[in-house]
């Protein structure tokens, strides 16, 4: 069992692992905790938008938007490889999602499919939304690429987890398909060589 960590460590983390940290508002003390708690955290979920121009992108994943209130997640990574922090504590990212995959993230083992949705994901896995229109023909700059895997190796380093602790939103909750372009196969072998 991991408590998360503090928003100063998050930040200090993050510009340790090189990446260019923009701090949106008072983002420290920006979440959903009076909805629950927030940890014990086991994981880093990657999240595509379904949007486009940064600081739009920045604006909906801070405030959330009818239905949903913000923050959307812990940061932005837009495509120019920035990480524009918006919460910390719980946000709404993740949603319901499947236990069995949440064990297997604690175990870090291979994942199984996702086939219910019984277990509150924004409790146990930190967020990264990244600027991207989903349809799977939106580019992923390499910037972008390297500050999601740069983001997700510093987690995972700071909690001593490997890159099976790094999941897609579509490997928890049925019918998502986020992050569309890439596959998270592909970017655990990136977190697992940089944590090398």
């Amino acid at each position: 069992m991991a408590s998360p960590m503090s928003a100063g460590s998050f930040l200090a983390r993050l510009k340790a692992e090189g990446l260019t940290v923009v701090e949106v508002g008072d983002w420290e003390h920006h979440n959903r905790n009076h909805k629950g708690p927030w940890g014990p955290v086991h994981g880093v979920m990657i999240h595509h938008t379904v949007t486009s121009g940064s600081s739009r992108t920045v604006e909906i994943c801070r405030d959330g938007y009818s239905g949903l209130p913000g923050p959307l997640c812990h940061g932005v990574i837009t495509k120019d490889g920035r990480v524009h922090l918006v919460g910390h504590g719980r946000a709404n990212h993740a949603g319901l999602g499947d236990d069995d995959v949440l064990r297997a993230v604690i175990a870090e083992k291979a994942l199984p499919r996702d086939n219910e949705a019984n277990t509150d994901g924004n409790r146990h896995f930190y967020g990264f939304e990244c600027e991207n229109l989903g349809d799977g023909e939106d580019p992923w700059p390499e910037a972008q690429l390297d500050a999601i895997e740069r983001a997700a190796a510093a987690i995972c380093r700071h909690h001593g987890w490997t890159e099976r602790s790094v999941i897609g939103h579509l490997e928890w909750q049925p019918g998502k398909v986020d992050p569309r372009g890439f596959t998270m196969a592909a970017m655990r072998e990136r977190v697992r060589d940089r944590l090398k």
